[in-house]
């Protein structure tokens, strides 16, 4: 039977046995970094494809490096890591790992100098994250503006203002929410970049309006402008710029690429998935796989040793 793994304090161990104190300082102060990587199975292959995961820790070193956190292991130790924990755990699903960096110390105050750090990896299943087609709502709490935390780090602490927005849109009975930042300009979702279709071109947020610098939203600019030759604009949108778009998606490792048919009880464009938003998911859905040869160095195989 499958049953989950983590790297833990230098060792690969059950998850049962990777348990910190309560005195630990990430947990008090939000003083940790972290990714999420997909392992997407394929059952054809019967492996899972670990989705542009040196990427994420290449990521998740520019975080620590943001937040003063010591990365003790290189990325590939990491990578190997990984692929051992993937395996080793056997499970025949789509699955999902977090690495995380955080502050160990076991004290109390608030300060990021003159404290122990340490690295854990874990993996859980993960279904879909979002409905296949989603329904927004323009959160009245603001994304986190680079001088208060910055949003190009995937920090634990920044995820409350996610998880007020979240809750607001859920409560509201919305999917999604979309978060607008100081100016008043789109950011992203509670954990999603955004792009909208307008006039044949793909437009998205540029990392000054206080987002993420996705890696799924990377693979997007890519397919975009590969395999469909969009052009890919990075610039401020307007929140009602988002009422009279063509289509609008989005994306991330959790969400995947999610198409968006509302906002704010308004359709977005006909109220369908659109064309290219079509499009673009099939290619997407491919790659992630390692169903398209052109992609394949995006996906690191692992193979279920459960399923051998």
């Amino acid at each position: 039977m499958p049953s989950a793994y983590a790297y833990f304090q230098g060792k690969v161990v059950p998850i049962e046995e990777a348990k910190i104190s309560v005195m630990t300082h990430a947990l008090h102060y939000g003083t940790a970094v972290f990714e999420g990587i997909r392992g997407n199975w394929n059952a054809d292959d019967n492996c899972h494809y670990l989705f542009r995961m040196r990427e994420h820790f290449e990521r998740l070193a520019l975080s620590c490096k943001i937040m003063m956190l010591d990365l003790k292991e290189p990325i590939d130790e990491l990578c190997r890591l990984s692929v051992e924990i993937v395996e080793r755990s056997g499970f025949t699903e789509d699955v999902y790992l977090r690495p995380l960096v955080y502050t160990s110390s076991e004290q109390l105050g608030v300060r990021l100098h003159n404290l122990e750090h340490d690295t854990l990896i874990f993996v859980t299943p993960f279904p879909a994250y979002l409905p296949d087609s989603a329904r927004c709502h323009t959160s009245t709490w603001r994304r986190v503006n680079d001088t208060g935390i910055p949003p190009r780090a995937k920090v634990t602490g920044i995820y409350a203002n996610s998880a007020l927005a979240k809750t607001e849109a859920n409560l509201n009975g919305f999917d999604e929410a979309i978060m607008l930042n100081e100016d008043g300009h789109v950011s992203e979702g509670s954990g999603e970049n955004i792009f909208m279709i307008r006039k044949g071109k793909l437009i998205t947020p540029g990392p000054a309006d206080n987002v993420l610098e996705g890696i799924t939203a990377a693979t997007v600019f890519q397919l975009a402008k590969d395999e469909l030759g969009l052009e890919v604009v990075e610039r401020s949108i307007d929140r009602s710029e988002l009422y009279v778009c063509d289509e609008l998606f989005m994306t991330g490792t959790a969400a995947h690429l999610t198409p968006v048919v509302e906002v704010d009880r308004r359709p977005v464009g006909s109220g369908r998935i659109g064309p290219y938003t079509t499009r673009l998911s099939g290619l997407f859905y491919d790659a992630i796989r390692g169903k398209n040869p052109r992609y394949r160095d995006w996906c690191t195989p692992a193979r279920a040793l459960v399923a051998r």
